[in-house]
């Protein structure tokens, strides 16, 4: 991935007001340190507000994008309606894993554990707590996973599967089958509405590929996947009326018998 430039404040090497204090050799000492002190706030005013200001404006913006794991966190309560009891032993599988797990710990009567795809970078303390007690653990999600059969009662994914190609899908999606009894619930993107952060593409290494719900369709129906009907028509219930409008697609499947 090509280093985005750097921007630089004052790249012709000069301050403002300088040229002017050097001209004015003969002007009083107070009018010196006046024309100083105004030219210092003109500097800091500009780095704080038009570049710098205005830079972090735009990587924050960029970096925040529409975000699947943001999504599962808002859509918790439309899950807890759908999906009642089955809650009580969850799995989540994407990037961010620690704070999906935390806020699912936070619940009553819910034990939660994660994989995080992608190495750890910059984890707090509390990510940390949760690694050093195997809660959460890194793995590639294209082979076998770290758990018997029918360890959860319900796995989430979310901003994990658009990275993967069907070559890998097709081990992935029945691995999180396997390790669930009584669903799995995909959070993907939409095409052409989510991009990857922009600290996030030299961990993941390559854009998401966000695929139309036709395509995802069709595709566990060849992995032999089934819609869970009534899980998606009471999330739909729970969502419609509180107004909720997913910024993700939201795929409700049945596990493996």
């Amino acid at each position: 991935m090509s280093r985005r430039p750097s921007r630089r404040i004052g790249d012709g090497g000069s301050i403002p007001f300088i040229g002017s204090l050097q001209s004015k050799t003969r002007a009083s000492p107070l009018l010196s340190i006046g024309i100083m002190v105004v030219g210092a706030i003109f500097v800091l005013g500009y780095m704080f507000g038009g570049s710098g200001g205005s830079n972090s404006n735009v990587v924050s913006k960029i970096e925040s994008g529409a975000s699947c794991t943001t999504e599962i966190q808002q859509g918790l309560p439309y899950l807890k309606k759908a999906y009642g009891d089955s809650l009580h032993k969850v799995l989540h599988v994407g990037p961010d894993t620690c704070s999906v797990v935390s806020m699912l710990l936070k619940e009553e009567d819910t034990e939660a554990w994660g994989i995080e795809p992608y190495d750890l970078e910059d984890a707090d303390n509390n990510c940390k707590s949760l690694v050093r007690k195997g809660i959460v653990r890194v793995a590639d999600i294209k082979f076998h996973l770290p758990y018997r059969s029918k360890s959860f009662s319900l796995v989430l994914v979310s901003d994990a599967l658009d990275y993967l190609s069907p070559k890998y899908l097709n081990k992935t999606l029945p691995e999180l089958a396997r390790v669930s009894t009584d669903g799995i619930v995909i959070f993907a993107g939409y095409p052409g509405h989510q991009r990857a952060k922009v600290a996030e593409l030299s961990k993941f290494g390559r854009p998401p590929k966000m695929r139309s719900s036709s395509w995802w369709i069709r595709y566990f129906v060849q992995t032999s996947l089934e819609e869970n009907e009534a899980a998606t028509k009471k999330f739909e219930q729970a969502a419609s009326k509180k107004s909720y409008k997913p910024a993700c697609q939201i795929f409700h499947l049945r596990s493996y018998n």
